[in-house]
């Protein structure tokens, strides 16, 4: 291989490593992965994490449990629903993010001294997977309620910057 070759071959590598960081870099939201409901592949793995983990309680066509407005005999609350019919739409990604990966937190993601049988899953699953399950909830929203979601979400985001 003559120099030139050489030289074109280190360029041609430095172009791929920069396109593929430059890739990376663009599907990155606030140096997270983005969480986007019209993405197939992120989709699908969403819905197969959450039929593994999540439908037990909230329900294989996120329906949540009966009643979940109403405290059960324990003091707890049902899971409730996840499509358009709950409240899972009315917090920006932050705070689902942290409830899905700390369980639900008095005080934190909770009023204080609230009990609740939410586990964390972040010892369980891979923040990948966790996005994954919000696109896969959010991929089941009608239109309007997707558009109300992602307003939650930028003055959640303008809140917290200003």
């Amino acid at each position: 291989m003559n120099q030139g070759n050489r030289l074109f071959h280190w360029l041609l590598g430095g172009v791929v490593v920069f396109l593929a960081g430059a890739i990376a870099f663009a599907l990155r939201q606030d140096g997270e992965l983005p969480i986007n409901p019209a993405d197939a592949k992120q989709v699908g793995l969403g819905r197969e994490v959450y039929d593994r983990y999540c439908a037990a309680c909230h329900g294989a066509k996120l329906e949540g449990q009966a009643h979940w407005r109403e405290r059960l005999p324990n003091g707890r609350m049902p899971a409730p629903p996840h499509d358009q019919t709950g409240h899972t739409w009315h917090h920006p990604d932050g705070i689902l993010l942290g409830i899905i990966k700390e369980g639900l937190v008095p005080g934190k993601y909770a009023p204080p001294g609230y009990r609740s049988d939410m586990p964390a899953f972040g010892g369980a699953l891979t923040d990948e997977e966790i996005r994954a399950v919000l696109a896969y909830v959010k991929s089941a929203w009608p239109p309007d309620i997707q558009k109300l979601q992602s307003e939650v979400n930028r003055r959640s985001r303008e809140g917290s910057s200003g």
